[in-house]
């Protein structure tokens, strides 16, 4: 199963890429695993899969020491303050800040790690009460708090967008948050680390690449649907 379902979300990333008019390089697939047993990681593994995303601190935590040390992670989920220094030594990029306080709390535990941390900032641009980010207007003025801090580096921005039956209707939100993303790129606010633009999921990748997204975080296309009663 995994194998034919990573061959199909390869299929329509490079149907998408081609519509757009770009390269199939610029967009890396981020295979987000969380609920799975280790041995569907591992099976993805050995297809070829280096990039997996995942949801909670714990899982992160018990799947870094069980699979090999090649395996880049990223934490895509809300993370807790507290839970930051049990992950600070193991992720390649954090997606999900939306707080100066969060940003401060990384860079002290990336001091003593004695390493630099790659963050996005999160970015709620439906304005969905449900869901955690920035509004739009706070993006700019946060960015520019948080290049004061050493051991930080702003790559990009995120969103997850509304679960649409119609991916569509998900293409103005998308297309707006490119153009703050390109807006922070031209100002060179960002000292020239910005280059990630995180957006798009099983539902509507096909349209987040077409929009500009740079990496999409596909977990059902890719793992089938998941199971949450043993969590």
């Amino acid at each position: 199963m995994l194998k034919e379902n990573l061959e199909a979300v390869e299929e329509k990333i490079q149907a998408a890429c081609k519509r757009a008019g770009r390269d199939r390089d610029e967009v890396t697939l981020i295979a987000v695993s969380k609920t799975k047993p280790v041995e569907m990681l591992r099976e993805a593994y050995d297809l070829g899969v280096r990039i997996f995303g995942e949801n909670k601190v714990q899982e992160i935590r018990d799947k870094y020491e069980a699979l090999p040390k090649d395996i880049q992670w990223h934490m895509i989920g809300h993370l807790q303050t507290n839970k930051v220094k049990y992950i600070a030594d193991k992720v390649e990029l954090i997606h999900s800040v939306d707080s100066l306080k969060l940003a401060e709390t990384i860079e002290k535990e990336a001091v003593k790690h004695n390493r630099v941390i790659d963050i996005l900032l999160e970015v709620n641009v439906a304005r969905e009460a449900s869901k955690f980010g920035l509004a739009m207007e706070e993006v700019i003025p946060l960015f520019n708090k948080i290049g004061k801090l050493p051991h930080l580096r702003v790559r990009g921005l995120m969103t997850i967008a509304p679960f649409v039956e119609n991916p569509e209707n998900n293409r103005a939100i998308f297309a707006d948050l490119h153009k703050l993303y390109v807006d922070i790129k031209e100002k060179n606010i960002d000292n020239g680390t910005v280059s990630i633009l995180s957006m798009g999921m099983t539902n509507d990748y096909e349209v987040a690449i077409e929009e500009g997204a740079t990496m999409v975080r596909i977990g059902t296309g890719i793992f089938g649907a998941r199971d949450y009663s043993t969590q």
